[in-house]
């Protein structure tokens, strides 16, 4: 489907509330939907395809309802792009260089079916074309991630406290490198990290947005995606990295972007600003 980013006047402003209240907000928001998520893991999932032949479940439209209502009411001014009501050609209208809000409910639909626990909610608002704030919880663990960019990010396991997160240093003996459980081709990585002059000490398979959060925490240090993707996919993970110190960019080394006509990625290389 190729979806269209309307445009109004480029001299609207929007007023947002203040950073720490959407933090805290989109926090509840993304717990929220959490615990409904959980509800339908331990039955039944219903699970179906959608029109692009992609599996969705009862989870992903329960948890983007819970997600869009609760950011609606809190900016009604500002658009959202939500995974599912995009599937169902409900496209909002964007303003030029506007803030809007990206929103994967459920971030590994496969996983989820697969019951290995590696989904996550995701939640990502977007200002002049780069995501600023972003929260991505993993309903299966508890683990919670959020940063806002030049803030910081931080992580909270379970009923534990938050706690500053930063990415780590560039490993002497190599680099640790994510890859998608479900489309990872290994080859094309070990051709890319070899033609870069990059070694790869280890590698790390995770589902979902947790590999951006894997480098934020520095458990790992670089996750190349040259597959398909679409931004709400990325939105959330690349602003908690970001705001770890870590950087998301295009393969010829430019930041990835947002807001994009089809709303779809081109390649792109999360790292922390060592690995490379």
């Amino acid at each position: 489907m190729g979806y269209k980013v309307g445009a109004i006047n480029a001299t609207d402003s929007v007023t947002l509330p203040s950073r720490e209240t959407l933090r805290q907000s989109c926090t509840e928001f993304a717990e929220e939907a959490a615990r409904e998520i959980m509800r339908i893991y331990a039955g039944d999932l219903g699970v179906r395809n959608k029109a692009d032949k992609s599996p969705v479940t009862d989870a992903d439209n329960a948890a983007e309802a819970i997600i869009v209502k609760g950011l609606r009411a809190l900016t009604p001014d500002t658009p959202v792009v939500a995974e599912e009501e995009m599937a169902g050609g409900r496209v909002p209208v964007l303003k030029n260089g506007g803030p809007f809000w990206l929103v994967d409910p459920l971030d590994g639909t496969k996983e989820f079916i697969k019951r290995n626990g590696e989904f996550t909610v995701n939640i990502a608002l977007i200002e002049d074309g780069k995501p600023t704030l972003g929260i991505v919880l993993a309903p299966a663990s508890g683990t919670l991630w959020r940063g806002i960019v030049g803030e910081g990010a931080d992580k909270r396991e379970g009923d534990g406290p938050f706690t500053p997160i930063h990415t780590r240093p560039a490993p002497a003996n190599g680099l640790t490198a994510c890859a998608s459980r479900s489309h990872a081709i290994y080859s094309d990585l070990d051709i890319w990290f070899r033609s870069n002059n990059l070694t790869v000490a280890d590698r790390v398979q995770a589902g979902s947005s947790l590999k951006f959060c894997l480098i934020a925490e520095g458990k790992a240090d670089i996750y190349p995606r040259f597959g398909p993707t679409n931004e709400w996919d990325t939105a959330a993970g690349h602003a908690v990295l970001e705001a770890a110190g870590g950087e998301v960019v295009t393969t010829d080394g430019r930041q990835l972007g947002y807001g994009k006509p089809t709303f779809k990625n081109p390649h792109f290389i999360a790292r922390s600003k060592d690995a490379r």
